[in-house]
């Protein structure tokens, strides 16, 4: 996946990732900011899984940068049409991220706690009614395999660092 980009260019990564009680420096604020000036104020009808933003957000997680990826993605998800399956999706995203980050901070029962909300968000998301296909971002991830990910990922005995989970790669584009 490559960065997206905004109107001047692509956006940059993050100076470094920030990790809660471990860095010394406060969070790439100005970075991520850059990110979340690209989200509209509500986006109509769904949410585009091409929209810039998220997809940086995708990419963050992917690099390790785990809490800056649930920022960008927090804000993505505040836009999201109110009660829209995007809404569950993007809860799902931040709960693995947040996890991802945990497993980071070798917290691996925070981590498995994480990643059992992000599943039950998915099965919510398959309760629900389908819209016509589109281009949203509900339509171009494929949900039965990140539950099936997660399934694993809980059907193991202790999770490590290593056991994070890659979003981007599972996005159909």
């Amino acid at each position: 996946m490559s960065v997206p980009s905004n109107a001047s260019g692509p956006l940059p990564w993050p100076q470094w990732a920030y990790v809660p009680g471990e860095t010394s420096a406060n969070a790439d604020y100005e970075t991520l900011d850059l990110a979340k000036a690209l989200v509209p104020s509500a986006f109509r009808g769904y949410v585009p899984a091409r929209h810039p933003a998220l997809r940086y957000a995708l990419a963050l997680n992917d690099r390790g940068y785990f809490w800056e990826a649930q920022e960008v993605l927090e804000a993505v998800w505040a836009a999201a049409p109110q009660g829209g399956r995007e809404r569950i999706l993007l809860r799902a995203c931040i709960h693995i991220a947040n996890a991802n980050l945990r497993l980071r901070m070798q917290r691996p029962r925070s981590a498995v706690r994480l990643f059992g909300d992000a599943l039950g968000e998915l099965r919510t998301l398959n309760s629900r009614k389908a819209a016509a296909a589109g281009d949203g971002f509900v339509e171009t991830l494929p949900v039965p395999a990140l539950i099936a990910l997660l399934q694993a990922k809980l059907g193991r005995p202790e999770l490590s660092k290593a056991d994070w989970i890659g979003l981007g790669a599972i996005v159909r584009s």
